[in-house]
């Protein structure tokens, strides 16, 4: 398919919804991803082959360069220029359903070719996608490539001949976790170029934001640990898309609570994936970064879900800051947590409202690499050896602390934080109190003792 002209997005600005109705859904929305790379930091400057750093991660450019003149096309400042040789990602993109890339020639070239490869083996070999592109474009056209793959896969761009293309902004599009990390990462070891700066931001609060008090708000049910701007081990963040208990020493939450309703859960906007540090914390508090979990076997794994703020990018942008992410096991993340948050989801559009608190605790997780490690990010992230969630749902309506009775449902579960959890996460349902008795805090202690000593106590059936 040729698309002329097309602007799939800007920069890292993402696109969003515009008037998406409301509609009772039976099955929750799948999570998506669209990231663009648009060759704005390129900084190689001679066709020599070398590294170049850019926002979506590390790229070889082989007889190609970061194109800055009049006579090269472009959307922004840069571009690639690429005359006999090839461009090739050094990193992964998981879950890809359709490339997009805007190409036209160089200035005054002749005609020439250039052909899309695919390699499924971290870069051992590449396949072509398709035919080869034959680019006579003397403005910048969009060619989509419809890729369809669940695993993960790197993509080169080649060409023959002296006759010079330009490429610009090339466009992921997918379901489910990209693996791709928004913004600069760590220098490339051959790369003798300046270190790039990690990125981190604040909070963006919009009008979608919940309430601070009362119905819908994120801590209805109380402060499970009493948490307090005070203490940098139990620091109280209000996030104002969701509370959290938040520990320095570790790096992570200790647990997180928000409320989910039809609003936060509409889709509005897409999956940003634009992890990033918090740059609110206090002075002296250790900056988790989007780029610490790198290579070590575990995922940025969300507390808040992304799905569960999809009213607005201010809101889906606040559940990829690092101090809602704790080292999951990917298993534990994508499968048996995954299940949890889709049915929490499900019940939603079924008519009810939920109120969640999620933490972790301990020490010591079995990620992808398959040993255990207490700690990651070199000793600066605690890996917790367990991952709980409570959930209290009730249907749509006002008055919500009043509504709770001894018959309101709450579900409960404790997981292992290991690559081995069943997907099942109904096998791992425990009482409030097994959770409360695990980590000394008080769960839903705004509630009444006598509705607490009921709902705490009974094991849910998981129905």
């Amino acid at each position: 398919m040729r698309i002329k002209h097309l602007l799939i997005y800007t920069g890292l600005t993402m696109l969003t919804l515009a008037g998406c109705s409301k509609k009772k859904e039976d099955n929750p929305v799948p999570l998506t991803y669209k990231i663009t790379e648009d060759f704005e930091n390129g900084r190689k400057a001679a066709y020599a082959a070398k590294n170049d750093t850019l926002i979506t991660g590390i790229w070889n450019l082989d007889d190609a360069l970061a194109g800055n003149t009049d006579p090269d096309l472009k959307n922004g400042l840069r571009s690639i220029r690429l005359r006999t040789g090839k461009i090739t990602m050094n990193f992964d993109v998981s879950g890809i359903k359709t490339l997009y890339i805007s190409h036209g020639k160089y200035g005054k070239d002749a005609n020439s070719t250039w052909q899309l490869s695919m390699s499924t083996d971290g870069g051992t070999t590449f396949n072509p996608v398709g035919a080869a592109i034959q680019e006579s474009n003397t403005t910048l056209v969009t060619d989509s490539f419809q890729i369809d793959v669940t695993g993960k896969v790197r993509f080169q761009i080649s060409k023959t001949g002296k006759d010079r293309v330009n490429i610009d902004d090339i466009t992921f599009k997918g379901i489910g976790e990209s693996g791709i990390i928004l913004g600069k990462p760590i220098k490339d070891p051959g790369d003798d170029g300046p270190t790039p700066t990690l990125p981190s931001r604040g909070l963006v609060v919009g009008a979608d934001a919940q309430p601070l008090t009362g119905d819908d708000s994120n801590m209805l049910f109380g402060n499970p640990s009493g948490a307090t701007a005070l203490t940098p081990e139990n620091y109280f963040l209000d996030m104002r898309y969701y509370t959290q208990s938040y520990s320095s020493s570790r790096g992570t939450p200790n647990w997180v609570s928000w409320h989910i309703d039809t609003k936060s859960i509409t889709k509005k906007t897409e999956r940003l994936d634009n992890f990033a540090g918090y740059s609110g914390l206090p002075t002296g508090f250790y900056q988790v970064l989007n780029s610490s979990y790198s290579g070590s076997g575990f995922d940025r794994g969300h507390n808040c879900p992304s799905a569960d703020r999809l009213s607005s990018v201010e809101a889906n942008g606040a559940t990829f800051l690092m101090t809602n992410m704790i080292p999951q096991a990917p298993n534990n993340n994508q499968k048996t947590w995954e299940g949890l948050e889709s049915y929490l989801r499900a019940q939603v559009t079924s008519g009810n409202e939920v109120y969640i608190i999620m933490g972790s605790y301990g020490a010591g997780g079995i990620g992808s690499t398959g040993t255990l490690s207490n700690t990651i990010n070199n000793g600066k992230v605690t890996v917790p050896s367990q991952v709980w969630k409570v959930a209290v749902i009730i249907p749509n309506g006002d008055g919500d602390a009043q509504r709770v009775s001894t018959a309101t449902r709450v579900i409960a579960i404790n997981t292992p934080n290991v690559n081995t959890t069943d997907p099942d996460w109904k096998k791992y349902i425990v009482t409030v109190r097994d959770i409360e008795k695990a980590t000394g805090y008080d769960l839903l202690s705004n509630l009444s003792k006598e509705i607490q000593d009921v709902v705490e106590t009974r094991k849910d059936a998981g129905n």
